[in-house]
């Protein structure tokens, strides 16, 4: 039982310990009025919940030096995993050599008329013209296949659906010759843009001799053809010291021109002396209906994940390409991978309204619209151009100087006459923007 007069006792002796300061008495007399069951009086309870506020000050500073601690040691481990990272990719870096983009600069005949814009009047014509020539072979052989009376109906319904691009349009891509006639129109052209858009890659070091490259609306894989290219001059310039290993990812709708694409690479290719060593894998699936859950691509894999020609002028269509476009670069490049976007000068500009013009602050707000758009930083842009002139050469000024100063395709060219009654020499061209840019 409690003693009265105990507890009394007790309480004046506690209060008498506060008064001179010796805590530890007050505690212990606390801890024994609180065993006897006595009620506490105001002064104890204060006293105590003094006490326990001071238990969990304690407790508080224990947690937080604790958390402290385990805080700073991932730290120091995510940024040796970074570093690690950073240093395999390194280790990857394809060492670039003066000499080579002395002579790719000299072979395109390149010139930089101010920070973007690169004016482009030569070719690499050891490798081009060999190109340019087994895709002509292939073609007829394909060709020879089908009845001549067949073949001209089916060129024309194709061909027909393919100038839907020339409004802007995206085209059915339901014809059977669809892929051949892209080939004929606009296959070379594009590969010539994509092989300098890995020059100016190779330029600011960033190329690596392990790659693995996500191509999305591939068409039949340009982008993998461009890079093929790119590395047979380098190749036959001064070998890599490095083997090379690319895993190109093709994702696009029309599984038609990803079986065309792999059946001239295969012919291609493999008549090198020196086959490049690629890993090619076939994602047909709409951009539209994509679903990114049921997706089969894999995660923070990539090191480059390329949009080459698939933006739309239509507002409906553009806003649900982005949407996706952001999706798969979000959750399918790596956190220091790069976006590499390729886009015609005409459609740039006129998605946003404006016309073309010699500004370049309005071209550098254009680029950064786009990148926004999807999520993305610029690391730089070039503006790839034939004429040297921001602004379209009219009437038959551009016919003109084609003639006079760009590279013919002179194995297509009679394909063309023959086919579709070209009356003039086909030549490579640019007017694109190459953008490469990184994520947030």
């Amino acid at each position: 039982m409690s003693n009265p007069i105990a507890n009394w006792l007790r309480s004046r002796k506690l209060k008498s310990a506060l008064q001179s300061g010796e805590v530890r008495l007050a505690q212990k007399l606390l801890q024994d009025i609180q065993k006897s069951g006595a009620k506490l009086s105001w002064l104890e309870k204060l006293f105590r919940d003094k006490l326990k506020a001071e238990e969990y000050q304690q407790q508080y500073k224990q947690e937080v030096a604790s958390l402290s601690v385990k805080l700073r040691e991932s730290s120091q481990r995510i940024e040796e995993l970074e570093k690690r990272d950073l240093s395999a990719t390194d280790n990857f870096i394809l060492q670039t050599k003066a000499e080579f983009i002395n002579y790719i600069s000299k072979s395109f005949k390149l010139i930089e008329h101010d920070e973007h814009k690169l004016q482009a009047t030569g070719i690499d014509s050891r490798i081009f013209d060999d190109f340019e020539a087994r895709l002509v072979d292939y073609l007829k052989e394909e060709f020879r296949k089908i009845p001549p009376d067949k073949l001209m109906i089916r060129l024309e319904d194709a061909l027909d659906d393919i100038n839907s691009l020339k409004s802007g349009q995206d085209p059915d891509y339901r014809f059977s010759l669809t892929p051949h006639v892209y080939f004929m129109k606009y296959f070379l052209e594009n590969v010539y843009c994509i092989y300098l858009a890995w020059f100016l890659i190779y330029q600011t070091e960033l190329l690596q001799t392990k790659i693995n490259i996500l191509d999305i609306a591939s068409g039949p894989g340009t982008v993998a053809y461009g890079l093929a290219l790119f590395l047979q001059s380098l190749g036959s310039f001064s070998p890599p010291e490095k083997p090379m290993h690319i895993s190109y990812f093709s994702l696009e709708k029309q599984d038609a021109f990803q079986f065309r694409g792999l059946q001239f690479w295969r012919r291609y290719i493999e008549s090198q002396k020196t086959p490049i060593n690629a890993f090619f894998r076939f994602v047909t699936d709409d951009l539209f209906t994509w679903d990114s859950q049921s997706s089969n691509i894999p995660k923070d894999f990539f090191d480059f994940v390329v949009i080459s020609h698939c933006f739309f002028l239509d507002t409906t269509k553009k806003q649900q390409a982005n949407a996706t476009y952001k999706q798969i670069i979000s959750n399918n490049l790596k956190n220091h991978g790069y976006v590499l976007l390729i886009v015609q000068d005409k459609k740039l500009w006129k998605t946003y309204d404006f016309r073309q013009a010699e500004d370049q602050q309005q071209e550098k707000n254009l680029v950064l619209n786009l990148a926004a758009e999807l999520g993305l930083n610029i690391v730089w842009y070039k503006y790839l151009n034939s004429t040297g002139s921001r602004i379209p050469l009219g009437g038959g000024n551009f016919a003109k100087f084609a003639r006079e100063n760009l590279p013919k395709q002179p194995h297509l060219t009679p394909l063309l006459q023959q086919y579709f009654g070209q009356k003039y020499v086909s030549h490579y061209t640019l007017d694109d923007y190459v953008i490469l840019a990184k994520k947030y």
